[in-house]
């Protein structure tokens, strides 16, 4: 069992930043993959980042130049820094992990809110 907790978020106005981070309470040799996904009013989840324990992204194009994601292997956090908000990254922010088994699990959540 992974459990994934979130710290971050919150209300800022367009163009500005903000930092995720999200630990995983668990062995650090189980989790392969680590990373956000997010959820707006109405849309269905969608990715945002992800990052492979050897380091290799994937970024979803509405935020490539603008979001830059990390992980510290020795710890199991990820990180997500935003900047350049706009309001249309307002959503929950959602911890994702993957094991080496393929299991999948998820944070509680954290809100984002991008004021114009």
């Amino acid at each position: 069992q992974v459990r994934l907790v979130e710290s971050g978020g919150g209300l800022v106005q367009t163009g500005g930043s903000l930092r995720l981070s999200c630990a995983a309470s668990t062995s650090t040799f189980t989790i392969n993959s680590m990373g956000w996904y997010r959820q707006a009013p109405g849309k269905q989840r969608e990715l945002v980042a992800t990052i492979t324990r050897s380091a290799v992204t994937n970024y979803a194009d509405a935020v490539k130049g603008r979001f830059t994601i990390s992980r510290d292997n020795a710890k199991n956090i990820v990180d997500l820094q935003m900047n350049n908000l706009k309001p249309g990254d307002t959503a929950v922010y959602y911890c994702y992990s993957q094991t080496w088994g393929a299991r999948d699990y998820w944070g509680q959540g954290t809100q984002v809110t991008v004021s114009s």
